[in-house]
């Protein structure tokens, strides 16, 4: 058996063509990586983020946000059940250097809290796309996301908030 290979990335999915030694006979294996893309997070300009699937939202704050605060050491979440406006104060973050305030991007019912981040709010620092989100919430108005910033908006916001 003759082993030709090609491999393909697209949109980090990696496509394997094996052919055995009769052409019409073609396997295709397809591998895809757990690791969210970026791009599918919009900002604040208080450096939360959203990232979102169907109607849920899923809120944290940014890497930049965690990096200015510190060692986290505690979270204040918001209830299950909570309503929330755009800009609503959501909840708190604590840590060695100072507290902040947690606001909500969008609008929406919350579904959802990271009780490991409440147990363990180093999670934050960690792994804050990841494992360090806060809270889920079912948006209310899907149009509110037209006003948050896209990774690359949201870099350009940093680099002109560094010059002031």
């Amino acid at each position: 058996m003759q082993a030709a290979a090609a491999c393909r990335t697209l949109s980090r999915t990696l496509v394997l063509v094996a052919r055995n030694s009769r052409p019409s006979h073609t396997t295709v294996r397809s591998l895809s990586f757990a690791q969210p893309l970026s791009s599918q997070r919009l900002y604040t300009e208080k450096h939360e983020w959203v990232s979102v699937n169907g109607k849920i939202g899923t809120v944290g704050i940014s890497q930049h946000a965690q990096e200015a605060l510190g060692d986290i050491v505690y979270a204040e979440l918001p209830e299950v059940g909570a309503k929330l406006q755009k800009d609503d104060s959501a909840g708190a973050l604590e840590s060695v250097k100072a507290a902040s305030d947690v606001y909500s991007p969008v609008s929406g019912k919350v579904t959802e809290r990271n009780e490991a981040v409440e147990k363990e709010p180093g999670l934050i620092n960690k792994f804050v796309y990841e494992k360090g989100w806060l809270f889920k919430l079912e948006l209310e108005d899907p149009s509110e996301l037209k006003s948050l910033m896209d990774d690359a908006a949201y870099e350009k916001f940093l680099k002109s908030q560094e010059s002031h």
